[in-house]
């Protein structure tokens, strides 16, 4: 009983199985029999749900800048030149002295000057329109550093240039002027004497001095020099240097820069033209600088960046390499190559020295006289590729002018 009961056990679980097996298949099947016996999809196949794609982050675009109108945008680089054309007077827009001249030197040092950029209310009536064109205006850009309602930050003034230049706006900027010195008005009257008026050790005296050398060290000394160092170059040079150019150390000549040693005597107080006022009486707009013996490949490679130097060898329209240190130049008297008496540092020809003030030591009669010109000029006549390096930084490379070959004629009378 228990064996039969055992059987139909299992044709019962047979049974269950089959009968599951075919629901499963009929329910898979019977939905496209009535499709294909009807002609109709009785049950729609379902469709796997995908996942929704993550959307992509919007980043916002940025606001673009507003396009700079070039009729506004010209009003952001101030120049001089333009308001002078226009007969425009100094004292428009510059006060002497302004209001903070107590301030900005020591008190010891300080005296009437200008030293700070004009108010507002000188460019105003003119350029009212341009202060109010343009987020933010770009007229504001010619005094501030970033202009802006929570910034008025301002870019360090010009004067005192010794200030100035120490800034790293001041490091890299020339001005657009020169300076009108003439030594002939000068030159006999610079004492080396001092008195309680005396700035930085100059004094304008009436009494006649008894050499104009004495005078010509007033204003004058011999910049960075090498003294007792070694080291006869500003950096290393290369070691297959040869004749080419290195600037050394003790090259060039310092002059005065800024007002002290001027408003010593031209000042308020003394009445002597010009006044401080009388700005347009010394500074005068520059024109374009000639060619002149300056290479700033040179003072790159050099890595040379003293303002001070850059500048004297930027206008050095003589002999690039001259030493005013070296042993035999410094025994020389300053007459020997300039013409004081006519030398005015606004006028460029009266500062330019002729190449016969080279005779004697560098100019002879013939080349076996040993003069350094001599050979110069004897190389370019065999090769005019030759390069003249004695004396050039990059003259050297054009053709001998008329002058030198004059200058060798006299040497031999």
């Amino acid at each position: 009983m228990t064996r039969l009961n055992g059987k139909r056990y299992q044709r019962f679980r047979l049974a269950v199985v089959l009968l599951f097996v075919c629901a499963s298949f009929g329910s898979l099947f019977y939905p496209r029999i009535l499709a294909v016996t009807h002609g109709f999809d009785a049950v729609a196949t379902p469709t796997p749900k995908r996942r929704p794609k993550p959307k992509a982050k919007t980043v916002p675009k940025p606001t673009p800048a507003p396009t700079p109108d070039p009729e506004q945008a010209r009003f952001g680089d101030f120049k001089h030149q333009i308001h002078l054309d226009m007969e425009m007077q100094c004292s428009a827009c510059h006060k002497v002295p302004t209001t903070n001249w107590d301030k900005v030197r020591s008190k010891d040092a300080a005296f009437p000057d200008v030293t700070d950029f004009p108010k507002h209310d000188s460019c105003i009536d003119c350029h009212r329109e341009q202060f109010f064109t343009g987020r933010p205006p770009a007229i504001c850009a010619n005094c501030h550093a970033n202009p802006g309602p929570g910034d008025s930050t301002r870019f360090p003034f010009p004067n005192p240039r010794e200030i100035f230049d120490a800034t790293p706006r001041g490091k890299i900027a020339e001005s657009e002027f020169k300076v009108a010195f003439p030594h002939d008005k000068h030159v006999e009257i610079v004492s080396q004497n001092r008195s309680p008026r005396a700035r930085d050790g100059a004094l304008f005296v009436t009494a006649r001095m008894s050499s104009n050398e004495d005078s010509c060290k007033v204003c004058h000394s011999t910049y960075k020099p090498q003294g007792d160092s070694n080291d006869e170059y500003f950096s290393k040079p290369p070691k297959d240097l040869g004749d080419a150019f290195w600037l050394k150390k003790g090259t060039f000549k310092a002059s005065p820069i800024g007002h002290a040693n001027c408003f010593t005597c031209h000042s308020a107080d003394s009445g002597i033209a010009p006044a401080p006022t009388d700005c347009g009486t010394c500074h005068k707009v520059k024109e374009p600088l000639p060619a002149t013996d300056f290479s700033s490949e040179f003072a790159v490679r050099m890595g040379i960046d003293d303002k001070i130097m850059l500048l004297a060898w930027k206008r050095r329209t003589s002999a690039g390499a001259f030493r005013h240190e070296w042993f035999s130049h410094a025994e020389l008297s300053c007459a020997t190559c300039h013409n004081v008496m006519t030398l005015n540092t606004a006028e460029i020809k009266t500062k330019k020295v002729p190449v016969t003030s080279c005779a004697g030591c560098h100019i002879t009669a013939t080349t076996n006289d040993g003069g350094i010109l001599n050979s110069e000029i004897d190389a370019k006549k065999k090769d005019p590729k030759f390069s003249c390096v004695k004396c050039h930084v990059t003259f050297g490379k054009s053709p001998v002018p008329e002058s030198h070959f004059k200058a060798v004629v006299e040497a031999g009378k």
